[in-house]
């Protein structure tokens, strides 16, 4: 499943409270779409790393009751405990963690407590992993477990990270290279031995290299450490097309500009207008844009709009509108 699909499953499971496991590779954004959906929902979110405690640490610690006469279970002080709180329990990378740890999460997963410990009625419980078959560290999940879930696979989707990486401000030029090359977005063979390969979220590593103002010849072999040395290669090599792009900003105040018709230039410049018109959108730069998409190659063209209408930008409101469906309709999917 993708992105999308993915959350809004997730959106109607956790509503249900059915607990349900996300699988996918590593670096794909399984637990950033689970911190999401905790956002918009206004719930509150515990992350618990399973592989990072002993079987004893989520049935807590036994202590003698002197007056019951009986040995009684104190639980741990990081699972949520306000009755009327509402929230995520997620449990990341559960599959990392041995199996007489996973076993200890049977019952808390299945009747929502474990030991003296009972999960409040609000939360849901969520978990993620990564494949089996991804040679990473993982336990095989014993059935027992495994039938407490809803499985869900997630796979890599540019589309999805597209509309992702708009609204999160990363930085065009990493947006209009995996438009060019979008099989650079997840690039991962686990038959190899890689330090580092391409992910969502090595690329989002890429963006905060370039924010840090880190020296120009230091780029590649930083980012080299980030996506692999072939993916900052070709990502350094198409930035400088960067700089053989027109002024935007004259170009969406409806002045002419000359353009390259180099599709690397293209890609970039597609990303550089739906930036610039989300940092500031006005009727007049969307007329502009759909008035200069008409003198555009007609695959860039609807690339332009699509893009554009993803990212909630009115084009359909434009007096120009009527003009490009006439030139482009039968093109639209």
């Amino acid at each position: 499943m993708k992105a999308l699909e993915i959350k809004k499953s997730l959106d109607k499971l956790i509503e249900s409270q059915i607990p349900v496991f996300v699988w996918g590779s590593p670096g794909i954004g399984k637990s950033s779409i689970i911190k999401q959906i905790a956002k918009d929902k206004g719930l509150e979110f515990v992350d618990l790393r399973l592989s990072l405690l002993d079987p004893t640490d989520l049935k807590g610690i036994p202590f003698f009751d002197k007056e019951n006469n009986e040995a009684v279970w104190a639980s741990p002080n990081f699972l949520p405990k306000v009755p009327h709180s509402k929230g995520i329990l997620f449990l990341d990378e559960i599959n990392t963690a041995p199996p007489s740890v996973q076993a200890s999460a049977y019952q808390l997963v299945l009747d929502r407590k474990v030991g003296d410990y009972e999960l409040p009625k609000g939360w849901s419980i969520v978990a993620a992993g990564n494949n089996e078959s991804d040679r990473g560290v993982v336990y095989r999940m014993p059935p027992p477990l495994a039938n407490r879930f809803v499985h869900l696979s997630m796979e890599v989707s540019f589309d999805d990270w597209k509309i992702w990486a708009y609204n999160n401000g990363i930085d065009g030029s990493i947006i209009a290279f995996l438009h060019y090359d979008s099989t650079k977005l997840f690039d991962f063979d686990p038959s190899k031995n890689q330090k580092s390969f391409p992910t969502p979220r090595s690329w989002e590593y890429v963006d905060k290299i370039l924010a840090s103002g880190i020296e120009n010849t230091l780029l590649l072999e930083t980012m080299s450490g980030a996506i692999g040395s072939e993916s900052a290669t070709a990502f350094i090599s198409f930035r400088k097309v960067m700089n053989r792009l027109p002024d935007i900003d004259a170009l969406l105040a409806g002045e002419e500009v000359e353009v390259e018709g180099d599709s690397q230039v293209l890609f970039a410049l597609i990303a550089g207008i739906v930036t610039n018109i989300r940092q500031e959108e006005s009727k007049s730069k969307v007329d502009n844009a759909l008035k200069f998409s008409l003198e555009l190659p007609k695959e860039f063209s609807v690339m332009l709009v699509k893009d554009m209408q993803q990212n909630g930008i009115n084009v359909e409101g434009s007096g120009v509108w009527e003009d490009w469906v006439e030139e482009f309709a039968y093109l639209l999917v």
